[in-house]
């Protein structure tokens, strides 16, 4: 009630009319669509229990889901951030995460005020914290609402952030692995 609240005043103070037909139920939907889009604002990020971990006799040298699709919103000025999130890991002692639960961490990590930096180095330290695993890599390639149409004005400008830990920090080969497969298929 107090979103919609908010958004009513604004309005208001925006020079509209709140009561005018195709504003009516603005307010109510903008509430809705908040806690769609801020649903992890309640949680600490090591609060991600969505999740199961099994282990494999034969541990692969690395597992990469690639292209993960993501929305967020800019903290510094309210308005959207997104494109794809490239997560790999090389797993310890056999340990693995089941494959859907990757893009829900994402989901996770991005449905909160944030920042692309943010959301990279949050995805590695989850990943961290779940399965201690020999290597992670993130890359974020997204496209900033708050450049594109407010500020610079610069239409399909893309941010890339990315972080390597353990072997994909130490070892080149499978950095460049990696790098090579996250480029193979584009959104």
């Amino acid at each position: 009630m107090k979103v919609e609240r908010a958004i009513h005043d604004l309005i208001v103070a925006l020079g509209e009319d709140p009561d005018r037909e195709g504003l009516r139920e603005t307010p109510t939907r903008v509430a809705k669509m908040y806690g769609e889009i801020f649903s992890s604002l309640n949680h600490r990020p090591e609060e991600f229990t969505n999740y199961k971990v099994f282990h494999v006799d034969e541990q692969p040298e690395m597992v990469l889901i690639q292209h993960i699709p993501f929305y967020s919103m800019c903290e510094h000025h309210f308005l959207p951030f997104f494109g794809y999130a490239n997560v790999a890991y090389v797993p310890r002692n056999g340990r693995v995460i089941g494959l859907s639960k990757i893009p829900r961490l994402v989901d996770f990590v991005t449905k909160k005020p944030g920042m692309q930096e943010r959301v990279t180095t949050e995805l590695v330290g989850e990943l961290q914290r779940i399965l201690d695993p020999q290597g992670i890599a993130v890359t974020i390639v997204a496209r900033h609402m708050c450049m594109e149409m407010r500020g610079i004005c610069k239409a399909g400008q893309f941010t890339y952030t990315d972080k390597f830990t353990g072997d994909f920090h130490d070892r080149q080969d499978l950095r460049q692995e990696f790098l090579q497969q996250t480029r193979q298929t584009q959104c």
